[in-house]
């Protein structure tokens, strides 16, 4: 991708221009056909129709429209951990939103980001790959564009991201791993919470214990699935809530939020496919928490 224009060589004869978008590019039908009505597809620098078909060798160029964003452009920190021509990361503080809602108009993570594409001239829609909670810390993708978008959506809902998480929770986890297959759902419309429920959708975590202490455990965990709530709904099934999660269980003297943090994804660059790790460290208060048990350790040890 380079800035608005997206090229891509055929490598195969007797497939449409459609095929191509479709079947190669992972186009949605409706992007396609919008490109097509705007004139935005360029066949060897000419613009052409999807029922065009195409030979080895062409270059098939796809343009996209500056656009501006419907969020306010606010001036707050973004601490951006990467960025190309198609995506900007963010490691996402606790107690912000990332988009506006009615209870959060403003200064959240998409006002930040509209500021930051304002102030360097990119013409951009703030398109949230994924979201967190406002008390959840850690990765927030963000593409820059409609194909970006459209690409890293699919692979989140294929589970082709690999999405890790840190959590303290209550307790001692005696198995060293595990797995916790269990359907989540809301079952009032009007309740944010969820539950492990048979009519749920299908919801998978894999987890590990990295430390134990202070009848409190550091857990990693991986999703299969991207469910609302579902480590903090899932840790609750199993006995262990997530520590400072007033939601699931109750506030902690520790915290003041509930200690999840996202710190890892794994995907496919949508232009490249190149594979892109982001790593977001620990957070300081819960980096607080595991470094205080270390102290009481050595001073225990100590007498």
């Amino acid at each position: 991708m380079n800035n608005n224009i997206l090229n891509y060589t055929i490598q195969e004869n007797g497939k449409t221009v459609k095929d191509i978008l479709s079947e190669n590019l992972n186009f949605s039908r409706r992007l396609s056909k919008k490109l097509e009505i705007n004139d935005k597809i360029f066949l060897n620098d000419k613009v052409i129709r999807l029922n065009k078909r195409v030979c080895i060798g062409d270059v098939l160029s796809l343009k996209f429209d500056e656009d501006e964003d419907e969020y306010t452009a606010i001036d707050i920190p973004i601490n951006i951990v990467y960025e190309d021509d198609d995506l900007l990361v963010v490691n996402k503080p606790p107690y912000i939103v990332v988009h506006p809602t009615k209870s959060h108009q403003n200064n959240t993570i998409a006002n930040g980001v509209a500021y930051y594409f304002r102030e360097k001239g990119l013409k951009r829609k703030v398109r949230l790959v994924n979201r967190l909670d406002m008390n959840t810390s850690g990765i927030v993708i963000i593409a820059k564009n409609p194909y970006a978008h459209n690409e890293l959506s699919k692979q989140m809902k294929g589970n082709k991201v690999d999405k890790y998480y840190y959590a303290i929770v209550e307790g001692i986890i005696e198995n060293g791993c595990g797995t916790i297959n269990e359907p989540i759902a809301r079952l009032n419309a009007d309740d944010i919470m969820r539950i492990v429920h048979p009519s749920g959708k299908d919801c998978i975590t894999h987890y590990s214990v990295e430390k134990r202490f202070n009848n409190l455990t550091l857990v990693k965990l991986k999703l299969e699935t991207g469910r609302t709530h579902q480590i903090r709904v899932h840790m609750k099934h199993i006995g262990h809530i997530v520590l400072g999660d007033s939601l699931y269980g109750s506030e902690s003297d520790l915290i003041k939020r509930q200690a999840l943090h996202c710190y890892e994804m794994k995907f496919l660059q949508p232009s490249t496919a190149e594979e892109i790790v982001i790593k977001c460290p620990l957070p300081e208060d819960m980096e607080k928490i595991i470094k205080k048990d270390e102290i009481l350790r050595c001073a225990q040890d100590d007498k």
